[in-house]
């Protein structure tokens, strides 16, 4: 969570992201982006999903011609949503 904190993105690509995050469904996006099959559990996805962010991110900054900015959203998209559930769980266990 706190590698999560510490991201810094474009202010509309973060704003972008947590509203997009409000329409998460787990099951849905997370097979798009990871490929279909058992869905890993959320800590197991976030890290995933970290690395493959970081790849889209340093693409950016590069001007890459290979940089689609709908699969960063994306990424971004479940991190937030996956980084929701996985606080969800936690508070439930300590509860």
């Amino acid at each position: 969570m706190t590698t999560i904190s510490t991201l810094r993105r474009p202010r509309l690509l973060a704003r972008a992201a947590k509203e997009g995050a409000q329409e998460y469904v787990r099951e849905r996006h997370l097979q798009r982006i990871l490929g279909y099959g058992s869905l890993p559990g959320s800590g197991a996805a976030l890290m995933r999903l970290m690395e493959l962010e970081r790849d889209v991110n340093a693409q950016r900054l590069e001007d890459d011609s290979a940089y689609s900015l709908v699969r960063h959203l994306d990424l971004m998209i479940a991190i937030v949503g996956e980084a929701r559930l996985f606080q969800a769980s936690r508070a439930y266990r300590l509860e």
